[in-house]
């Protein structure tokens, strides 16, 4: 048999002149398994079956099934993406057509839309959680570096918030439902349940990467992606609720004043102020949680398909967080967050009433005139303290970095955005006025802040961490000599380590100090768009200048960016610290 099987494969071998003593351990292998094939199969040959192909190396085959792989994957993310390319287009025709035309597409028929769209979304999110995450092969790996506790914890929080946010939505319309339809009651209940149910896969799967239905997987993720997105710009755009609170409180002081109008007003005004004031608080929470939605379902689908190694499965040691002597840092930013809070407090009580006075806003854009200057000198010594540092940079591919660092720039774009065009309302309109010149002040320190800041984080994150590197040190030091020698250098080099990380010389005491400074400013920074009535939209100075509509929209889309970008900033801040 082994004679006959040698004389079936003399005629298609390559090379029979090759010396078998170059043949390796592996090939010679990689060469059995064909043999013992033919010998199953000469009963085949025998009755005329064609003779079996040229088996290709290992190195071939498995090149040519990492490029079936990689074609497969690309072929995948593009089919996805158009996918989701489409949605957002056909969401965005009928969102465009409501605003220009209200008469041919109403608010309802996009609300129904985004519910046959949430309905999709969210039969994908059931079936993804109890069927593909429970097959065997399915989630061989997970990235460690996604969904980080900070994302998580806010995937939760604005999830909270926007289903608070629903809750007020269905009491303000029972409270009228003597003159509303019915029906606008399904579309805050079908959020409700899509929110939930969004947050919760997210929140345990936001680290997977899928090897199984993958091209499912990926349309699932593109479509729900879609489907938050175009909430998102719903969201940015309508103004009906605020248009209808609005014309309420016009009919009641018409009412009071004598004159009836047959505008729909609650019948317990007392209640319907709650849903109000609860409902314009928590709105910009929704919008924000939408942004969130996006990022995570971005990096998800990323990794599907993803093979990582072997040892990039479990989470590097970063150092725990403690403070390791810092003080002016963190006093400088407990200052700023108690200025920050008393400002915020007594602007909230001012904003209760009809009208808010004068000199509120002109407290409040003090603080911020006084506070962005501080941070973006601390940003501008931080970087110039990373070009003195001797770590080297850290340019392994890494995708959640990548996305960390296009998501800060992009939300920068928010409050930049707002400023630029309340500069150009100001120069063009009262720019001697006092309120007006803090506002201008306002505007270019913001402009400046946001781009220090990124400047220093982005460096932070691509600078090896100090705990890699000295890792990195002791792993080559067994190259050396004699046991005695190596046991040595590696006391040395732990002691070294430890004096170094719990003495901390000059730079990395001072970043540190920079970084707390910076993460208590955002979080004050963060509270105040977060929780409070705006500014930006109750001084009248842009409205005016721009139009309600107008200016409506560029706030809306603005301010959630805005919150979104001090969120994620300290959550950059936090990894420079931690890796300082």
């Amino acid at each position: 048999m082994p004679a006959q099987a040698s004389a079936n494969q003399d005629p298609v071998s390559p090379a029979p002149s090759q010396p078998a003593s170059m043949a390796s351990p592996e090939a010679q292998k990689a060469g059995a398994a064909p043999a013992e094939e033919n010998q199953v199969g000469t009963g085949a040959e025998k009755i005329g079956a064609p003779a079996p192909p040229y088996q290709k190396s290992w190195l071939a085959r498995h090149f040519s099934l990492l490029r079936r792989d990689r074609q497969a994957q690309k072929a995948g993310q593009l089919f996805s993406g158009l996918l989701a390319l489409n949605v957002v287009f056909l969401g965005g025709a009928f969102i465009c057509s409501m605003i220009f035309n209200n008469v041919a597409v109403t608010l309802g028929d996009v609300w129904i839309l985004l519910a046959a769209l949430k309905a999709l979304s969210l039969l994908w999110l059931l079936y993804y959680a109890t069927c593909t995450t429970r097959h065997t092969h399915a989630m061989l790996f997970r990235d460690p570096h996604a969904g980080s506790i900070w994302v998580r914890g806010s995937l939760v929080l604005f999830g909270s918030c926007a289903i608070c946010l629903n809750v007020f939505r269905v009491g303000y319309d029972v409270s009228h439902i003597h003159c509303k339809s019915q029906l606008e009651l399904i579309f805050p209940v079908i959020e409700i349940v899509f929110i939930g149910a969004q947050t919760w896969v997210l929140w345990k799967h936001c680290k997977d990467c899928v090897q199984v239905q993958t091209n499912f997987t990926r349309c699932g993720l593109m479509l729900t992606l879609a489907t938050n997105l175009l909430l998102w710009v719903l969201a940015v755009t309508n103004d009906s609720m605020h248009r209808e609170i609005k014309a309420e409180l016009s009919a009641l002081v018409e009412n009071f004043s004598g004159n009836d109008t047959n505008t729909c007003v609650c019948l317990n005004a007392t209640v319907c102020e709650v849903f109000q004031k609860g409902y314009l608080m928590l709105y910009p929470f929704s919008t924000e949680y939408c942004l969130i939605c996006c990022a995570v379902l971005f990096v998800m689908w990323k990794n599907v398909g993803r093979r990582l190694a072997p040892h990039a499965g479990a989470h590097p040691g970063t150092p725990p967080f403690h403070l390791h002597g810092a003080i002016f840092g963190p006093l400088l930013g407990l200052l700023a967050l108690v200025a920050g809070v008393c400002v915020f407090v007594l602007f909230q009580i001012e904003a209760s009433g009809l009208a808010i006075a004068r000199q509120y806003f002109i407290l409040y854009y003090a603080f911020y005139v006084a506070v962005l200057p501080a941070m973006s000198l601390a940003c501008l010594a931080g970087t110039a303290i990373h070009g003195l540092e001797e770590r080297e940079l850290d340019t392994l591919k890494n995708p959640t970095r990548s996305l960390d660092v296009v998501l800060l720039m992009g939300a920068a774009l928010g409050q930049m955005g707002i400023a630029y065009f309340s500069i150009v309302a100001i120069v063009a309109t009262r720019p001697h006025e006092l309120l007006n010149r803090l506002i201008l002040a306002y505007s270019l320190l913001i402009i400046l802040q946001h781009i220090a800041q990124n400047l220093f984080i982005i460096e932070g994150l691509h600078r090896r961490p100090l705990w890699e590197t000295a890792g990195k040190q002791e792993a080559e030091l067994p190259r050396r000599g004699s046991l005695l020698e190596l046991g040595q250098d590696l006391r040395r080099a732990s002691l070294a380590y430890i004096h170094s990380y719990s003495h901390l010389n000059w730079k990395r005491r001072a970043l540190k100090e920079i970084c707390l400074f910076l993460i208590l400013c955002n979080l004050t920074l963060w509270m105040m768009p977060a929780f409070g009535i705006h500014p930006e939209f109750e001084n009248g100075l842009e409205k005016d200048f721009y139009g309600y509509r107008t200016w409506f929209t560029i706030v809306n889309f603005g301010l959630p960016l805005g919150v979104f970008y001090r969120m994620h900033s300290v959550g950059g801040l936090v990894e420079v610290y931690l890796e300082a």
